[in-house]
């Protein structure tokens, strides 16, 4: 593997607690908790008495004020240990960024300590049962009424939802003002109308809560708006590109530890009198995959070098997502094929890796969406 200059020495330090945390605290329980479809929330608590919740946050709120390459490190050792159930990615990468970037002071006092801590979980509903990536078109409404907001409507696919103690609501406030109407507002769990529907059953990632969430009259006070009425949206499209280059680090280094595991596997599994490992096939295949997620890993370093500077611009984020997940899939595909028939064993790591990738090109938006905005990027 090359050197990877992006990090440095303190980083791999950081690397190396968070390796051992998840190798004590969650590896040896992820498999219940895929039997009970969501993790335990303990290790919420204990993740955020090490630090490992929202690394990034400022001092003032209990953080520490790193970079956002901390939040990568622990992307990566999540996904290199196969632990698809921990959400800590979607709560530090995704949804608290919502609240620092866009959340008065008041909110930010109130919520981001508890963040931090992993007292307050969060989840983000954007996806409606008839949406899908078109954010344009949710149904969900929030109407005024003198000092509150008035939530009614339904999401579904919420990561986090069953955990979760603090819900970032995408809603329209003006149904008839199309983007410019689209409002963020934070809902907590135990606001009367709010409801939890079942732990969706998923064919991977089986231990992460995702629920369907309904709101029926949910009043929630004008002061939990993130930001300013009507520019959700214009907020949603600014936060993408960090969504996405998550969601493009968690790729390459599920794919790094699916390499891994293959290497190990063929290498002691016989076929014909001798290791799977000395067929041309296999050696090639494996050629093949390690030059391509080596390049893909290039990339993705050089998108975290350009988001820490401040200059990782959409198009390129969605090249990263696309690139990385189209690469993901396919890694575990060709992986399970050298596994042979244990490769669809699901105690096999493989077999879990492999059914967990397929919604990496759903979610953040579609692989399909990647295309136009690239593509539109290329005709401007």
């Amino acid at each position: 593997m090359l050197p990877r200059n992006v990090f440095t020495a303190d980083h791999e330090l950081f690397r190396d607690s968070v390796r051992k945390f998840l190798q004590t605290e969650a590896a040896p329980f992820h498999p219940q908790w895929e039997k009970d479809g969501q993790v335990d929330r303990e290790l919420w608590r204990k993740a955020g008495a090490q630090g490992f919740l929202c690394p990034t946050l400022p001092e003032a709120y209990g953080g520490v004020g790193a970079d956002f390459r901390y939040n990568a490190i622990i992307d990566e050792e999540v996904a290199r240990a196969g632990l698809s159930g921990i959400g800590w990615g979607l709560h530090s990468d995704i949804a608290v960024p919502y609240i620092v970037n866009y959340g008065s002071d008041l909110l930010k006092e109130k919520y981001l300590p508890r963040c931090i801590s992993g007292d307050i979980i969060t989840a983000i509903a954007m996806t409606e049962p008839g949406t899908g990536s078109d954010l344009q078109s949710v149904k969900t409404h929030a109407v005024a009424d003198g000092d509150d907001y008035i939530v009614n409507g339904s999401k579904t696919f919420i990561t986090n939802g069953q955990l979760a103690d603090l819900v970032i609501v995408v809603a329209k406030t003006d149904p008839e003002a199309g983007a410019t109407g689209t409002s963020l507002i934070l809902v907590e769990a135990d606001t009367p109308g709010f409801n939890r529907g079942k732990n969706l059953e998923k064919i991977g990632m089986k231990a992460q809560d995702t629920s369907e969430l309904f709101f029926q009259d949910v009043r929630v006070p004008k002061e939990n708006l993130l930001g300013a009425e009507g520019q959700g949206f214009i907020y949603l499209m600014q936060e993408l590109p960090q969504e996405r280059l998550s969601v493009a680090v968690n790729a390459v280094a599920a794919a790094e530890a699916a390499l891994q595991w293959t290497l190990d596997y063929v290498k002691e599994r016989k076929a014909f009198g001798k290791p799977i490992a000395a067929f041309q096939n296999t050696q090639f295949k494996l050629a093949e995959l390690d030059t391509e997620v080596t390049a893909a890993r290039v990339f993705v370093d050089r998108c975290l070098e350009l988001h820490c500077e401040g200059k990782l611009d959409v198009p390129t984020a969605a090249k990263a997502k696309l690139l990385t997940t189209d690469l993901q899939c396919k890694v575990m595909d060709e992986c399970v094929q050298l596994h042979g028939g244990y490769g669809y064993m699901w105690e096999y790591p493989i077999a879990r890796a492999w059914a967990d990738a397929r919604v990496q090109r759903i979610y953040a938006g579609t692989n399909e969406i990647m295309k136009l905005i690239i593509g539109r990027a290329l005709l401007d």
